[in-house]
């Protein structure tokens, strides 16, 4: 049975990885998708490809949230899911950390976040769901990940305290912390394929499941979210990473 027949769902940075499987899998589920990206013809294809509309807006921007915001508005009336996936990721030791390499994850990844649930909250209907999509860099402390991380903290210290704020209006808020995901985010952190083939091959050593997830895997959990299944869930973070953050000692 389709649990999200007639919803309306918001995935930012719905073009691709986790936000597009995300898309593809609340689609699944009856909800009418609505993806954003910041490039007009990524977004042009995956909405194409998943049968969804796609808005161009840049997260950074908040003219550009407001339009978004406009524009679902408009279309729809009121949104009952906000998937907020779209982000940044970029690593640099503190010693060679810039103030760009800051300003832009923190401008996209916590700015760009917050304000898109501000501007979202007057037409999400009472009883929806807000889900943020953070990272078990949060709390690993990898290096060169300082600022990075930083960023994921906060999105999930503002995770627990809207969930207190919207709980009048009986709006669920909750977060989900991947660990490694196949996707092309790591094509796009400055490293060359040999590296990331390499980074992958260690740090899956470390997982208990012995393997990236799908990206499909996260999809899993934001439907679950999402639904009514998940109705007495609230204010919380639910880690998907295959035993990443166990810390075995011996096995």
């Amino acid at each position: 049975m389709k649990n999200l027949t007639n919803k309306v769902a918001v995935v930012t940075g719905g073009n691709s990885g986790i936000g597009y499987a995300a898309a593809k899998e609340l689609a699944a589920q009856g909800a009418k998708v609505v993806i954003t990206g910041r490039k007009a013809e990524a977004v042009k294809n995956a909405a194409a490809e998943l049968n969804v509309i796609g808005i161009v807006s840049d997260q950074g921007k908040l003219d550009q949230i407001d339009n978004l915001v406009a524009e679902v508005k408009a279309t729809y009336g009121s949104v009952d899911v906000l998937f907020l996936n779209a982000g940044v990721a970029s690593f640099s030791p503190v010693e060679s950390a810039t103030e760009d390499h800051y300003d832009t994850i923190m401008n996209l990844n916590v700015k760009g976040v917050y304000f898109t649930v501000q501007k979202f909250l007057p037409i999400i209907n009472d009883g929806g769901s807000i889900i943020f999509n953070t990272s078990v860099n949060a709390v690993l402390g990898m290096p060169s990940s300082s600022v990075y991380a930083a960023s994921k903290a906060a999105v999930l210290s503002i995770n627990k305290v809207l969930a207190g704020e919207l709980a009048p209006r009986k709006i669920r808020v909750n977060a989900i912390s991947p660990g490694p995901v196949e996707t092309p985010l790591y094509g796009k952190v400055g490293l060359s394929e040999e590296e990331v083939n390499g980074f992958g091959a260690i740090l899956g050593q470390k997982i208990l499941l012995n393997r990236f997830a799908q990206a499909e895997e996260i999809a899993n959990v934001v439907r679950f979210l999402a639904s009514d299944d998940a109705s007495f869930v609230n204010g919380t973070e639910i880690t998907v990473d295959g035993g990443l953050t166990v810390n075995k000692i011996v096995y």
